[in-house]
């Protein structure tokens, strides 16, 4: 009896853990990346914490950041092959007028959810009124910035590259160069003249302070433009670009079809090797993560000066990124947004470790393809234009720190400055690169349009880099949202057509092919819906 009650539990056990060995098995084969990835937040942010108590370094900290600056290089080297591969590949394939539909509706869909973005941001500070609660310091840095008319033909410039080598590791940028005035003072025999000196700030040395020495009355100071270069990679003149060979390739037939071939290839080539990266990516996040903590002021300083301003913020950024992008999601394509949400998780977590939307793109087309099953067509063009023109987190952030700089200021703003304030960082956020920090570039054509002091932009740079990871998520979710959107829109136009019938013969399986001058024009996702084989189809 003893014997087969042992026998009985032993056989309930081994089918209990079975069960469970089996169900940790599913779980991690289909969450274990997203996990790690969780876990590698968390651990980053408990690490840097504990290691701020040491008290290291500067090369103490680069040593301990390299794991997270190889994840950033590793992302930042597949941007260039992604966005021209998938952007020829996906507006080649297509036809014409599906494509200008598409096209209209992606810019027409970006452009409102960014205003939207912009009002909460608004509606948010003037209600909070975080300027209250901050001081501003007695030194101001002297750093002379561009002007909004330099800054948007900046933008216009980067459009249109003159070299596109160039293009793919800097981009054009106005150079501004101080120039001294002789006020004419009269010689005097036995004393030497005073000058004046342009110190580099301790912390960022691109940031000058002038210095007057023994001047009396100060000299006239102006400033002349020069063309000049930022190492960032001109993102918007390579998305142009390559869209416009899309285009002209898909117009070109068959022609340009061994083109549109070997930028497919080059499409999934770069996607395999997202899909053997993306496992380093969580042991990187950690130290990436850290890293950051260890850099940053102390935070009890910071969130005496900045706190409210954070929350508000963030506060802006939760609701447009969780109710408003949501409902519009609903009402459009009648679908639960979580779920889809859920499927580009593992980019939302990338996206707040590196806070650069153009170095998660590899991530969240991957996502889209793999996890939320979105036509490759259409997020090969939904993203990376969302990549360089739809900034939704960028936009309510340069928002919410206008009037935050005029409330420091004790400058009141009418409706027609609001006003303005809304339309400028719409605009703005358009021209900010996928790049960390740029948004507090392109700030200074909102400060500008309505009057407020440029050099209040040091007043945030404290919180910058912490905010700049959750505007970040907000714009990658943004762009995820609306590939799913825009798929649902274009449906129709992007079916698979059903291949023609023969009456006489049955076979209905394979699709038919028809001849047109001797050469045979398929695209290859209508093959790989229909037998769920891959096909790359030239000429026969």
């Amino acid at each position: 009896m003893w014997e087969r009650l042992r026998r009985a539990l032993l056989n309930s056990l081994s089918t209990t853990f079975l069960r469970v060995w089996k169900w940790v098995r599913a779980f991690w084969c289909k969450n274990g990346l997203l996990t790690l990835s969780m876990l590698s937040v968390a651990t980053g942010c408990l690490l840097g914490f504990l290691l701020r108590a040491l008290e290291l370094t500067e090369l103490e900290k680069q040593y301990f950041s390299f794991p997270g600056e190889l994840l950033m290089r590793m992302l930042k080297m597949l941007i260039l092959p992604l966005i021209t591969s998938s952007l020829m590949s996906g507006l080649a394939t297509m036809d014409s007028k599906a494509c200008g539909k598409m096209g209209v509706i992606t810019i027409t869909y970006y452009l409102w959810t960014t205003f939207m973005a912009v009002t909460v941001g608004i509606i948010l500070v003037v209600s909070i009124h975080p300027g209250a609660a901050a001081q501003k310091d007695n030194y101001s840095v002297g750093k002379v910035v561009l002007s909004s008319a330099d800054a948007l033909l900046d933008l216009i410039r980067n459009m249109f590259p003159s070299n596109l080598v160039e293009a793919s590791f800097q981009q054009y940028r106005t150079v501004l160069v101080p120039v001294v005035k002789s006020p004419g003072f009269p010689k005097i025999p036995g004393k030497t003249l005073s000058f004046i000196y342009f110190a580099p700030d301790d912390e960022n040395p691109e940031i000058h302070r002038p210095v007057f020495l023994e001047l009396t009355p100060s000299p006239e100071m102006t400033y002349r433009t020069l063309p000049g270069t930022s190492n960032e990679m001109n993102v918007l003149g390579i998305v142009i670009f390559s869209a416009t060979i899309g285009l002209l390739l898909g117009k070109m037939g068959e022609r340009g079809t061994p083109l549109v071939n070997v930028c497919q290839c080059l499409n999934e080539a770069v996607m395999k090797i997202v899909s053997m990266a993306v496992w380093y990516f969580p042991f990187g996040i950690v130290f990436l993560i850290a890293g950051k903590i260890l850099e940053m002021e102390d935070p009890s300083v910071i969130g005496q000066k900045l706190g409210l301003y954070a929350i508000t913020v963030v506060s802006g950024l939760a609701i447009h990124g969780l109710v408003l992008l949501p409902l519009l999601f609903v009402l459009i394509t009648k679908k639960n947004p979580f779920p889809f949400i859920q499927g580009i998780l593992q980019a939302l977590l990338i996206a707040l470790a590196t806070s650069s939307s153009s170095a998660t793109l590899p991530i969240t087309l991957k996502c889209l393809l793999e996890n939320n099953g979105i036509d490759r067509r259409v997020a090969r063009f939904v993203l990376p234009v969302g990549a360089t023109i739809n900034m939704d987190g960028t936009a309510l952030y340069e928002a919410v720190a206008a009037i935050f700089i005029a409330q420091v200021n004790e400058y009141d703003l009418d409706l027609g400055q609001i006003i303005t304030i809304s339309i400028t960082a719409t605009a703005a956020s358009i021209g900010a690169a996928g790049i960390p920090q740029s948004g507090l570039v392109t700030m200074v054509i909102v400060l500008t349009s309505v009057g407020l002091p440029t050099d209040d932009i040091t007043l945030i740079i404290a919180v910058d880099w912490a905010l700049d990871r959750f505007r970040t998520m907000t714009n990658v979710l943004g762009d995820a949202l609306a590939a799913g959107i825009i798929a649902h829109v274009c449906e129709k136009d992007f079916a698979p057509k059903p291949p023609a019938q023969d009456p006489v013969s049955n076979a209905d399986k394979t699709p038919q092919l028809h001849p047109k001058d001797n050469v045979i024009e398929m695209i290859e996702e209508t093959l790989l819906d229909q037998t769920g084989v891959h096909y790359n189809i030239c000429q026969v």
